[in-house]
């Protein structure tokens, strides 16, 4: 159980962290290989590119998370936290409703590419792995969507 409280609390920070260390390694040893060694990694940059595409998917369930989003705060302030969880309670149903929408094209998205069997052209690896990454974060940000429309929702009802 506690297992589960720590990934619900820190699965996406876990992840961004790990992905950008990750990229932070692999352009360092590109960088080495290229100045010290005069040699140049054929795979780095491609693979650096896949996790950064899926640290930036990444982030939207991240945002969502901690409800940082593009909003109009003076008005939130200006009302009593009833009104303001009334407020976030309407932001989340419009975002759930976006987020619901995207997941079948993010579905029809990644499907295209199983069919296709494309692969990377330096690594070779299925394209599918990178072109998951929405879909993924789709639904994680829905899955997020969803736990804070919860606790709005509770704290208008109990005002």
């Amino acid at each position: 159980m506690a297992i589960l409280k720590w990934l619900d609390a820190n699965f996406e920070e876990f992840l961004m962290v790990t992905l950008l260390a990750l990229m932070t390694i692999i352009m360092g040893i590109q960088v080495c290989a290229r100045y010290v060694f005069n040699y140049s990694l054929s795979w780095s940059e491609e693979v650096t590119r896949y996790l950064f595409i899926w640290s930036a998917f990444m982030s939207v369930s991240y945002c969502t998370k901690k409800c940082i989003s593009i909003k109009i705060e003076q008005v939130a302030e200006l009302m009593s936290k009833r009104g303001k969880a009334f407020i976030k309670l309407i932001n989340h149903t419009i975002e759930i409703i976006f987020f619901i929408y995207m997941i079948p094209y993010a579905m029809a998205y990644l499907q295209s590419s199983i069919q296709s069997g494309q692969l990377s052209p330096a690594v070779k690896i299925p394209m599918y792995f990178v072109q998951a990454a929405p879909l993924f974060s789709f639904t994680l940000a829905a899955f997020r969507i969803v736990q804070r429309w919860v606790i709005e929702f509770n704290i208008v009802r109990k005002g």
